[in-house]
């Protein structure tokens, strides 16, 4: 069975929903990994038996200390696959050049890379808005596109929206993780 990495910051829901779904049936969820001590989503790893690391990101002098750091830290668990659920770090070349990795991202790319990009999305001009998973590489939501689901914000309040997004996050990143690993 492959094996993956999942890196998440936060409540971890993307982290939880590839533990319920793909988690010892697609793959194996070898580590989680978080650069906040304090992100909800550990207790999802710690429910599920799956190894936790934590690696705060504000005590590293720099973006690539920190990366270094992460990297070290996955290959002990020789992942085929890291995916980035939700993990709020811009990545440097010493990670995204070692690292076969995917991240999740809430706009249709390459619109409104970065942050905020569900508000960005709700507020353009555009009829449709979605969500991408892209592999990673060293400039920010760039790499190449492996899923895009698309839906329209027609009649939406930005709540509807951002609810849908979020539903749409969790089935476009498992089908992107099962291309990714074939």
């Amino acid at each position: 069975m492959k094996k993956i990495a999942v890196l998440f910051s936060g409540k971890g829901s993307n982290f939880a929903h590839i533990v319920n779904t793909l988690h010892h049936k697609e793959c194996e969820i070898v580590v989680a990994l978080t650069n906040n001590p304090l992100a909800q989503g550990t207790q999802i790893a710690k429910e599920a038996n799956i190894p936790l690391e934590v690696i705060d990101s504000k005590t590293y002098s720099s973006r690539e200390a920190f990366d270094a750091e992460v990297v070290q830290c996955l290959e002990k668990y020789t992942p085929d696959l890291t995916v980035l659920a939700g993990f709020m770090r811009i990545l440097t070349p010493v990670f995204t050049e070692q690292i076969k990795s995917i991240n999740l991202h809430p706009s249709l790319l390459p619109r409104h890379k970065g942050l905020h990009a569900i508000e960005k999305s709700y507020h353009d001009a555009h009829l449709n808005g979605g969500v991408s998973v892209h592999y990673v590489t060293s400039e920010l939501d760039s790499g190449e596109i492996i899923v895009q689901k698309e839906i329209s914000k027609t009649g939406l309040s930005f709540e509807a929206y951002d609810e849908r997004i979020r539903a749409l996050e969790k089935e476009a990143l498992s089908e992107a993780i099962q291309v990714a690993l074939k």
